[in-house]
C-alpha cells in the first residue's frame, strides 16, 4: 500500500516508517522537523530506521491546510498514519494555544484533506491520557473520557471527536489508537522514561513524581509498531478506538532499577509532589487489540537493556557518524 506518516521523523512515525518500507510498502513521510527537542536526533532517525528504503519525505506542517491537501492529492495514499502532535503534560499547561493549534485544528486539516481525497483508513494517535481522572483500572475503551487532567489530554479526545464527525458524515474509516508509556532506542528526550535512562547513565538526579507511587504500562517499541501495523492492516468498525499498551502493569521504581541494573550505576533520586496534570496509574486493557492477533512480546528488563545500550552509543560513542538516508524523494 501507499502510506502516510505524520510526525514519520518521531519516535513513533520513523520506526512505523521504517517497518512499512522494508515490508515493501511505499511509505510517505510528512514531518516539520521543528525544535521541540533537537531536529538532528530526527533526521537521525530517519536514517537507522530506514536505511537504505526509499521514501518520499515532505518537510511540512500539519497546520497549513492548502499544503496538506497539495501532498495528499498529489500522493494519494490508500492509508494515513497520523502521529504528528505537541505532546507532553507540562508543556501543555504552559502553552495551551499551540497544543490546540497543532493537535485539533492539525489533525482537522487532515481529515478535510482525508475527505477531499478518498482516503479509505484513517489510523491516528490518541493517548491514555484521554482517561483522565478515571479511577477504575485497566482503562476500558469504554470508559469515561470526559474529565481530562491537562489540554493535551483535552486536545487528544477533542481529535477522538473530530474523527467520529467524520466517519458519520462521509463514511472515512478512522481508528485512534490510544498509546501507553512507549519507550525504547530512539525515544523522545522530553519524556520521563527517556529521562530516568539519560540521567542515570550520566549520572544526574532524577525527578521522581508523586514520591514514585506511579504505575504504568510500559510499551516497548517494536511492540507499538506491531499493534500499528496490526490496525492498519485490519477490517475494524468505522470510528473505533483501540488500547495499545503492554500486557503487565509495572511499577515506576521497577523501571527505574532496571535502568540502574543496565546502566551499572545507582541513581540520584529526588522523591517530589505529584506534578500538575499528571495522574498516578494509567493501566490498559487491550482485549480489544488482542482480538486481532497482536500481543506485546518485549518485558521490561530487555527493553530497558536495549534503550540503555542505544542511549550510551548514540550520545557517547565519540565523533559518531552522522548518515543521511539518500534513497528518498525530499519536498
Amino acid at each position: 500500500m501507499k502510506i502516510l506518516i505524520t510526525g514519520g521523523a518521531g519516535f513513533i512515525g520513523a520506526a512505523l516508517a521504517g517497518a512499512m518500507a522494508a515490508r515493501g510498502d511505499h511509505v510517505v513521510i510528512v514531518d516539520n522537523f521543528n525544535d521541540y527537542y533537537d531536529p538532528q536526533l530526527k533526521r537521525d532517525r530517519l536514517s537507522a530506521m530506514l536505511c537504505d528504503q526509499p521514501y518520499t519525505l515532505y518537510k511540512a506542517d500539519i497546520r497549513d491546510s492548502k499544503k496538506m491537501l497539495r501532498i495528499f492529492t498529489k500522493e494519494q495514499p490508500d492509508s494515513v498514519m497520523h502521529l504528528a502532535a505537541m505532546a507532553g503534560v507540562r508543556n501543555s499547561i504552559s502553552d495551551p494555544l499551540l497544543y490546540e493549534e497543532t493537535n485539533v485544528r492539525g489533525t482537522l486539516n487532515l481529515l478535510e484533506a482525508a475527505r477531499r481525497t478518498g482516503v479509505t483508513n484513517f489510523v491516528y494517535a490518541s493517548s491514555s491520557s484521554v482517561y483522565g481522572a478515571n479511577t477504575k483500572q485497566p482503562f476500558s475503551e469504554s470508559d469515561m473520557t470526559d474529565a481530562p487532567m491537562c489540554p493535551y489530554a483535552a486536545t487528544k479526545k477533542a481529535t477522538e471527536l473530530l474523527a467520529y464527525t467524520y466517519t458519520s458524515l462521509y463514511s472515512i474509516p478512522t481508528t485512534g489508537l490510544r498509546f501507553f508509556t512507549v519507550y525504547g532506542p530512539w525515544g523522545r528526550p522530553d519524556m520521563g522514561v527517556f529521562k530516568f535512562v539519560a540521567n542515570i547513565v550520566d549520572g544526574k538526579t532524577i525527578d521522581i513524581y508523586n514520591n514514585g507511587n506511579m504505575r504504568r504500562n510500559f510499551t516497548y517499541i517494536d511492540d507499538i509498531v506491531s499493534g500499528i501495523i496490526t490496525c492498519i492492516d485490519a477490517t475494524l468498525p468505522s470510528a473505533n478506538i483501540m488500547n495499545i499498551g503492554g500486557d503487565r502493569d509495572e511499577a515506576l521504581m521497577d523501571y527505574i532499577a532496571a535502568v540502574e541494573k543496565h546502566a551499572n550505576k545507582r541513581a540520584k533520586k529526588n522523591m517530589m509532589p505529584m506534578q500538575q496534570g499528571d495522574v498516578q496509574s494509567t493501566v490498559a486493557d487491550i482485549r480489544k487489540l488482542r482480538k486481532l492477533g497482536w500481543k506485546p512480546t518485549t518485558r521490561i528488563d530487555k527493553g530497558v537493556q536495549n534503550f540503555v545500550a542505544w542511549y550510551q552509543s548514540y550520545y557517547h560513542t565519540p565523533q559518531r557518524t552522522r548518515r543521511t538516508t539518500t534513497r528518498r524523494t525530499k519536498h
